[in-house]
């Protein structure tokens, strides 16, 4: 079936990296796929949380939110601390891709925040988010050795990225936009790290169960997906 945006099925929408986006944060990125944009940023603490002081290593966290205006009907702004289901999730998602590609003891007793803010949304915020964070990360340890640390090897082991996949009307789509991820049969992000292991695969079937045939079909069509995002975000941090 033809798609709204005219592209193949297993063509990815236009993405960008817009690094060094903030000038107060070390690593500060743009991202968006498609119409979808999301700002992430990565921001170094000198500083561990209590139950890892003296353990010798570091820690990663994220969070995650969206613009009151990032939607076409404008989206109350969590407050108090308070966040609901979804954005817990996207939270703890982005936490454990960033940190499956990070050494946490070569990185030291240091924090390393991860804020990912959804300016626009039109599906796949959570992948985009995984996938500007990666190149936020690496901004910000460079920003760190330019600074005179000393690394005993580079704590950044691996890249990662995330694809949406689904299937829409029986055809099988890569990186859904949301008119398509509203509406699609069987719906499923996967994060993967640049040597190809999974961190994670989320996949629902929205109407009828799916079979594993579905499934690895699925998996390669994201697994082709990912493998262009890398190459995107390396071409992104060589310039």
């Amino acid at each position: 079936m033809p798609r709204s945006d005219s592209r193949a099925p297993d063509q990815l929408r236009p993405v960008t990296f817009q690094r060094h986006f903030l000038e107060h944060t070390p690593g500060s990125v743009l991202v968006a796929f498609g119409a979808t944009r999301v700002l992430c940023t990565a921001t170094i603490q000198h500083s561990v949380p209590s139950w890892l002081e003296g353990r010798g290593q570091g820690w990663i966290t994220a969070e995650y939110g969206m613009l009151p205006a990032s939607t076409p009907e404008r989206k109350p702004r969590e407050r108090g601390g308070k966040v609901d289901g979804r954005t817990s999730e996207i939270q703890r998602l982005i936490g454990r891709s960033i940190r499956a590609v990070v050494d946490l003891e070569l990185l030291g007793e240091r924090t390393l925040w991860i804020d990912c803010d959804v300016i626009e949304a039109d599906g796949g915020t959570r992948t985009a988010a995984i996938t500007g964070a990666y190149v936020a990360l690496v901004d910000a340890i460079r920003d760190l050795e330019a600074q005179g640390l000393k690394f005993p090897a580079v704590p950044v082991k691996d890249s990662v990225a995330a694809v949406s996949v689904g299937v829409l009307k029986g055809e099988p789509m890569l990186d859904l936009c949301y008119e398509e991820d509203s509406k699609a049969d069987i719906d499923m992000n996967v994060v993967l790290t640049g040597k190809g292991l999974i961190v994670e695969i989320q996949g629902t079937a929205e109407k009828t169960p799916f079979d594993t045939s579905k499934l690895m079909q699925l998996y390669k069509l994201a697994e082709k997906g990912a493998g262009e995002l890398r190459r995107m975000q390396l071409e992104a941090l060589k310039k």
